[in-house]
């Protein structure tokens, strides 16, 4: 099925350019999934396998680089605020919601890695809005295993206002830890987009911060959610979706887990393993965006709840627009 692409820039509440994308299908999509990257990632090229594969079989799928991040303005991967990130996202996703084409359809968030926690994040924002969320591999969690000690967060606290940008925080190659696969682990490393230096203080202190609130309310997660992970990641420790499972309040949720599998289940297995997971995605969402209930929502938060589906089961196994299209391009998909 052909797909066509799309490239816009917007500016955020803050003024800084931020880069979106979009795969749509040429016909009237099944519903809206709207993608959140993961640290260092970006969507347009990064993420161009999902948004492809998804938009081929009748999702309108939707991408914005943070701050800082891809083609986005800003220093690079340097988050001051995680909230930012959020809210960017919160208004992005609620202004193409609110377009006149799409405002009937279900809207989906897709979160990767990091992206994980910002789905759940734009979720807490506004339960009803969403009708479900898939979260591969999400840092919703710090293990146990990689905690810093508190004397050390201490330390660092006090010196972030003074050096918040220092790329001094120690940290493994996160690229050979997350992809399994060497030819594709190559070409993610060779994508200039992609942020491969050390952490930056503030942004390391934030994405610590944000884990260990997040780990506090996931009893506050309500949406509908298909979690997954690699069994062999070494990432984000597959106990934090594991846990994300048994602690969430959503009446429809789902758990798989792959034996073997690394952290970058949609990027770096192999061509096998990745049509597994995504065969896994498309079907989950398939369901959902095929039951029956009214979608009467409004791009203001006051939208009318959604009907829950069966209980899933643990598995072995204010944004301004700045200019008009960047590009528009065709792509045919296998």
């Amino acid at each position: 099925m052909e797909v066509e692409y799309q490239e816009e820039y917007i500016k955020n509440s803050r003024g800084v350019q931020l880069f979106t994308c979009r795969w749509l299908p040429l016909s009237s999509p099944k519903a809206l999934v709207f993608l959140c990257h993961g640290y260092g990632m970006e969507c347009g090229d990064f993420m161009k396998g999902c948004g492809t594969k998804l938009a081929s079989y009748g999702y309108a799928v939707f991408g914005i680089d943070y701050e800082g991040h891809g083609r986005s303005m800003g220093a690079r991967c340097y988050i001051k605020k995680f909230d930012d990130v959020v809210n960017d996202c919160c208004s992005y996703f609620k202004l193409v919601s609110g377009k006149d084409e799409y405002k009937n359809k279900k809207r989906f968030l897709y979160g990767e890695s990091m992206g994980g926690a910002v789905a759940l994040l734009v979720h807490i924002k506004d339960v009803n809005f969403w009708h479900g969320a898939v979260l591969v591999a999400p840092m919703c969690k710090i293990s146990e295993k990689v905690k810093p000690h508190p004397l050390v967060i201490s330390i660092l606290t006090r010196v972030e206002d003074l050096i918040p940008r220092w790329k001094i925080v120690p940290a493994k190659d996160v690229i050979d830890a997350a992809f399994k696969d060497p030819l594709k682990r190559e070409e993610i490393r060779g994508n200039k987009l992609i942020y491969q230096q050390k952490p930056r203080l503030k942004t390391a202190l934030e994405l610590l911060r944000t884990s260990m609130s997040l780990e506090d309310t996931l009893s506050e997660v309500t949406i509908p959610f298909f979690v997954l992970h690699g069994e062999a990641d070494t990432v984000t420790d597959p106990e934090v979706s594991k846990a994300l499972y048994a602690q969430a309040s959503s009446k429809d949720k789902t758990i798989k887990l792959y034996p073997g599998m690394w952290h970058g289940l949609t990027a770096g297995e192999t061509d096998h393993n990745i049509d597994i997971v995504f065969g896994d995605i498309i079907s989950w969402l398939d369901k959902r965006s095929s039951d029956d209930c009214t979608t009467t929502a409004t791009c203001d938060g006051t939208s009318a709840t959604v009907s829950m589906v069966g209980q899933g089961k643990v598995s072995s196994s204010p944004v301004q627009q700045e200019c008009g299209w960047k590009a528009r391009r065709l792509h045919s998909t296998m």
